[in-house]
């Protein structure tokens, strides 16, 4: 095993223990900070906070036997502010918007703000380059649940020099005008939001749920990136958002780490994490649970695509716990500028209705190629469906229930034509499932190219109810299904277990090579 150093901010570091089990560690372990007690943790991923900037430190991890240690230092600052000095009064009652943006207008580059603990109330802030927010233990930023305090900004405006339109936001893969978010940055750089303090979008409160089909438009998030670069948010706890938590949109190098994120299960659209055509995301160490899918990997729909084409890549997701969404880990549906090397691994998934779950349908666009997707090292349980791979979902388009969309016979491949290139699910174990072991479904005329499954197990519960396994136009309710597989060129199926399934235990339709090594039911 070997302790590395993930994260360290001005007053914060993170760190990960290269064990094998996924999430949590092989074992209790006590840290030290420079020969001093720090704290006692259990998961792969641990953080330090309340550091000083500019300063060289020892930390050193003691498990039974096993010991490890790494010398990192601090970021430095220009300077560190604390925002009451700029009149916040974070009696949870006062509105501190305008004492905490002017803190964030005129402090200077490379500086710290610094949020005590107290509840901040506040109505949309917007961050700009070079600048820390470091959210102390029992601080948090409380979104005003008043909606009329929500700006509506348009989804683009006119370059008046004649260059191309500037992007200002967009929701569900369209440019289109929103309402500005809880903590807004746009074309900024360097940015970092850290410690063991609460944003709370308090949307609980508001009629951002209640009332969420009558809006004029899309409906705000937590933290929005848009064409931002080197973003750090470690540490924090993100909780009830209006629609979806983090949504870096045309992003670089973003890292969201050791980040905990909670909204009810019947909270709606509430994703945790969606990169949308980022490139350079990494999510590490992240508890989630809320009230849709925990991360979904977007690069827009066809018409974004046809302007901006930016494809999703080289993203990794790592030693997270997800519980409670719709998807643990998904990619899809808005993909049409495409999806490139993702890993997910080391993770667990805890009562998500799907596992692993990639989702397009005609109309995303020959540009929607998703392909290099690894995913490994995972334990599901009480996992409706643990891999879904469906090219026929149906959901969110005017045109979800058109013949086009619907219509099960091989149409003409032309621009509007996505493909599914190679997945690989590799030292999986999933237990206690009830729709099927895997529902993978590809189009007639586009099928996927190649799914391989090596070491993996399905186990059903036994009493699992049926439930329908992909969002797509009539759908059946499935129970104890097998390995399904639909319109996949290339099957691999190796040292694979399927328990308890009615019937067989792989069904693979339209498949031109199905190779099975060692498949067999347990």
């Amino acid at each position: 095993m070997m302790l590395r150093l993930l994260y360290a901010s001005c007053v914060s570091a993170c760190f990960e223990l290269d064990c094998e089990t996924p999430y949590y560690a092989c074992g209790a372990y006590k840290v030290f900070l420079n020969g001093e007690f720090a704290l006692e943790n259990n998961t792969n991923v641990f953080s330090l906070f309340g550091l000083e900037s500019g300063k060289k430190y020892e930390v050193r991890l003691e498990m039974g036997s096993f010991s490890a240690k790494a010398e990192f230092e601090t970021k430095k600052e220009t300077c560190a502010c604390d925002v009451r000095a700029f009149g916040a009064a974070g009696d949870g009652v006062t509105d501190d918007t305008r004492a905490i943006q002017s803190a964030i207008h005129f402090l200077p580059d490379g500086a710290r703000l610094h949020f005590p603990k107290g509840a901040y109330l506040t109505s949309p802030i917007a961050l700009r380059s070079h600048i820390t927010l470091e959210f102390a233990s029992g601080a948090s930023l409380l979104g005003s649940t008043d909606r009329k305090a929500y700006p509506i900004l348009p989804g683009n405006v006119s370059d008046l020099s004649g260059g191309d339109d500037i992007m200002i936001g967009a929701f569900e893969g369209v440019m289109r005008p929103m309402y500005q978010s809880l903590i807004h940055a746009s074309h900024a750089e360097d940015i970092a939001i850290v410690g063991s303090g609460v944003i709370d979008g308090n949307a609980q409160n508001s009629d951002f749920w209640t009332e969420f089909k009558n809006f004029p438009t899309a409906r705000p998030r937590l933290l929005f990136f848009n064409n931002c670069k080197n973003v750090s948010v470690h540490g924090i706890t993100a909780r009830n958002s209006a629609s979806w938590t983090f949504h870096p949109f045309y992003s670089e190098n973003v890292s969201i780490l050791d980040v905990q994120v909670e909204a009810p299960k019947c909270s709606p659209n509430t994703d945790a994490i969606d990169p949308e055509s980022c490139q350079g995301v990494n999510i590490i160490g992240c508890r989630l649970s809320v009230g849709d899918d925990c991360i979904a990997i977007k690069s827009g729909k066809i018409d974004l695509a046809r302007q901006r084409l930016k494809p999703a890549k080289d993203h990794v997701i790592r030693n997270c716990l997800m519980q409670f969404g719709h998807g643990a880990v998904t990619l899809g549906s808005e993909t049409a500028s495409g999806v490139k090397n993702l890993t997910v691994e080391k993770c667990i998934f805890n009562a998500t209705d799907r596992g692993l779950r990639i989702k397009t349908r005609r109309g995303r666009g020959k540009d929607a190629n998703i392909s290099g997707i690894t995913f490994e090292n995972i334990k599901m349980d009480s996992v409706i469906t643990p891999f879904v791979i469906n090219m026929w979902y149906n959901c969110c388009d005017p045109d979800r229930y058109s013949d086009y969309v619907k219509c099960r016979l091989p149409l003409p491949v032309d621009d509007r034509t996505p493909h599914l290139g190679e997945f690989t699910f590799r030292n999986i174990e999933c237990k206690n499932a009830h729709a099927a072991a895997s529902y993978i479904d590809g189009l007639p005329e586009a099928p996927i190219e190649k799914v391989t499954f090596e070491n993996v197990s399905v186990s059903f519960l036994e009493d699992a109810k049926p439930f329908v396994p992909a969002m797509q136009n009539d759908a059946v309710e499935r129970c104890k299904m097998g390995l399904y597989l639909n319109n996949v060129k290339t099957v691999v199926i190796k040292d694979t277990v399927v328990s308890g399934a009615q019937g067989d235990i792989a069904i693979t339709a339209n498949c031109e090579n199905v190779i099975r090594d060692n498949l067999r039911e347990g």
